[in-house]
């Protein structure tokens, strides 16, 4: 299965996603791979980041349109594919699209990420009607920020594009960013507990989705 993070609008926390979601998955016991389909490379240089000694994925770079063609044979040698989407760049998200099994589209409880969430959405909807209801597609809420009004009124302004939305999102919390800067995931992370039980939350809540 070939799951794609997308959203236009870079800082979303799409890598965030990526990196925590396949260590998620991986330790229970699914063969996973990463791609990296930014020309910017953070995916590749969280890896970097975690030097040769690691026990993370195998990760992979298709950032140009014409080889994301080739990512469905690679990806039967895999359980899961998560694809670390490449913002600003309409064709790669359209070749990504045009791969997947899934697209989870990473939106903060802001204005500007809703207003960019709207050209993923649309690209979704347009392949979905030619491919009877394929890929399937879902938002999650990043970043949220606890006792604010916020992620409520993001989930009805996400309500209004007709896609579902995940019960569960991740918060503003520090772990998330140690372990980025470290070549870690939260998993692998001292003090991260709350922010593994997001990311459990959100790799179970995958699973039950994709059914």
């Amino acid at each position: 299965m070939i799951i794609g993070f997308l959203n236009e609008k870079g800082g979303v926390g799409k890598t965030t996603l990526v990196t925590n979601l396949g260590r998620a998955f991986q330790r229970r016991g699914r063969k996973v791979l990463l791609v990296d389909s930014d020309p910017q490379g953070s995916l590749r240089d969280w890896l970097a980041m975690a030097g040769e000694n690691h026990d993370f994925p195998p990760m992979i770079a298709m950032d140009k349109p014409a080889m994301m063609k080739d990512l469905k044979s690679v990806a039967g040698q895999y359980d899961l594919v998560l694809v670390d989407g490449c913002p600003k760049s309409m064709q790669m998200m359209a070749a990504t699209i045009t791969v997947a099994d899934l697209i989870v589209i990473p939106v903060q409880p802001s204005g500007f990420d809703l207003w960019a969430a709207n050209s993923v959405v649309e690209m979704v909807k347009q392949r979905q009607e030619v491919t009877d209801g394929k890929p399937k597609a879902a938002f999650v809420l990043t970043r949220k920020i606890s006792n604010t009004k916020l992620a409520g009124e993001a989930e009805t302004a996400l309500a209004d594009l007709a896609l579902p939305i995940l019960k569960s999102g991740t918060t503003q919390k520090i772990a998330y960013a140690v372990a980025a800067s470290n070549g870690k995931s939260v998993f692998d992370t001292e003090s991260a507990s709350a922010a593994v039980k997001e990311i459990e939350a959100i790799a179970s809540e995958i699973e039950e989705f994709c059914g």
